[in-house]
C-alpha cells in the first residue's frame, strides 16, 4: 500500500516506531552488559575453585598468598562483608526510614525544604570522603575507647580504630542518602485518600503513618533497602581505610577486610594462582549481590501484590 505523505499522524507513528526501536536497543546492550560480566567472572574465577579447592577456599581462615606454602582462605572475609553489611543495614534503615517519614509527613515545608537538598548532599559526597573524614574523626575516637574497654588485656591486638566498628558507622552514614530518598518518593507516592480514610476512621496521624502509609510504601521503601545494600556491598575505598585491611574473625573492634577491599589491596601486585584467587574473590561478591537482590525483590513483589 502506497504512503501518502502529509497525512497527520504519519510523522507521529514513524517516531513511535523510532523510539521503540532506540528502547529495544537500550534494552539489548543493558542485558548484553550483565551477561558479559557474568561470563568473564566465572571464566576468570571458577579455574582457582578447581586449582585451590573449594573447601579451602570458601571455608578456610587463613590467608597468606605469599608465603612458601601460601592458603587462600577466605571465610573471614566472607563473613566480615556479610556481619558489617548487616549491621550498617540495621543501623542505617531505620534511621533513613525515620528522616524519610518526618520530612514527608511530619516537618513543615519550610524545613523539609532544608533538610532534603542536605540529605541529597549526601549523596553527592565522593566515597574517599567519607574515608577520610572515618580515618581522621571516627578512627581516634574508636581507638580510645578500645583502649578503655580492653585496658590491661595482654591478648587483644589494637587496631588505634581502625576495626569493624568504624566501617560499619562508615557504611551507615553512606547509605542513608539513597534510602531516605527512595523511601521518600514512595511515601509521597501514597494516593491521599488513602490517608484520609484512616483519619476519618479515627485513627491518629502517627497511627495513620506506620498503620497505613508506610506498609502502603513498602514496595518502594524496600527498593530504597536494595540499593542501600548494593551500595554497602560494593563500598571499597572508604572501606579499606577505615576498617584495618587485616583478615580476621569479624568482632566490632578487630582490624578486618571486606570482599570489595580484598580485590583494592593486591589485584594491582597479585599474579599467578593469586590474581586467579581474587577474580574467584569478585566472583564471590557478585553471587552474594544477587542473591540478595532477589531476595529482596522477591519480598519487593510480595509486598506489592499485599498492596495492589
Amino acid at each position: 500500500m502506497k504512503k501518502i505523505k502529509g497525512i497527520p499522524g504519519h510523522d507521529a507513528f514513524t517516531a513511535e516506531r523510532l523510539a521503540r526501536a532506540l528502547l529495544l536497543i537500550c534494552a539489548v546492550v543493558a542485558i548484553f552488559a550483565v551477561c558479559a560480566i557474568t561470563f568473564y567472572l566465572f571464566a576468570k574465577g571458577l579455574p582457582a575453585l578447581h586449582r585451590v579447592g573449594v573447601g579451602e577456599l570458601l571455608f578456610g581462615t587463613i590467608w597468606k598468598p605469599t608465603a612458601a606454602e601460601p592458603s587462600f582462605g577466605i571465610a573471614y572475609i566472607i563473613l566480615s562483608s556479610i556481619v558489617g553489611t548487616a549491621l550498617s543495614v540495621l543501623v542505617g534503615v531505620p534511621v533513613g526510614l525515620l528522616t524519610a517519614v518526618f520530612l514527608t509527613e511530619v516537618s513543615g515545608k519550610r524545613l523539609s525544604a532544608i533538610v532534603q537538598p542536605a540529605v541529597e548532599l549526601l549523596a553527592a559526597i565522593p566515597s574517599v570522603i567519607y574515608g577520610l573524614l572515618g580515618m581522621m574523626l571516627l578512627n581516634p575516637v574508636l581507638y580510645k575507647l578500645e583502649k578503655i574497654i580492653f585496658a590491661g588485656s595482654t591478648t587483644h591486638q589494637y587496631t588505634g580504630g581502625a576495626d569493624l566498628l568504624a566501617a560499619v558507622i562508615v557504611l551507615a552514614i553512606m547509605i542513608l542518602p539513597t534510602v531516605i530518598s527512595v523511601s521518600a518518593s514512595a511515601i509521597r507516592a501514597v494516593p491521599g485518600q488513602l490517608r484520609a480514610a484512616s483519619l476519618a476512621l479515627g485513627a491518629s496521624k502517627m497511627q495513620t503513618i506506620w498503620g497505613v502509609t508506610v506498609p502502603a510504601a513498602k514496595s518502594g521503601i524496600l527498593t530504597g533497602v536494595v540499593l542501600g545494600i548494593g551500595r554497602a556491598l560494593g563500598e571499597a575505598m572508604a572501606i579499606n581505610m577505615v576498617a584495618g585491611g587485616s583478615v580476621n574473625l569479624p568482632l566490632p573492634f578487630n582490624s578486618v577486610r571486606f570482599l570489595t577491599t580484598q580485590l583494592v589491596s593486591e589485584m594491582g601486585y597479585a599474579e599467578g594462582i593469586h590474581r586467579q584467587v581474587l577474580f574467584t574473590v569478585g566472583l564471590v561478591l557478585y553471587l552474594f549481590i544477587m542473591l540478595v537482590n532477589l531476595v529482596l525483590l522477591r519480598l519487593r513483589r510480595e509486598g506489592g501484590n499485599d498492596h495492589g
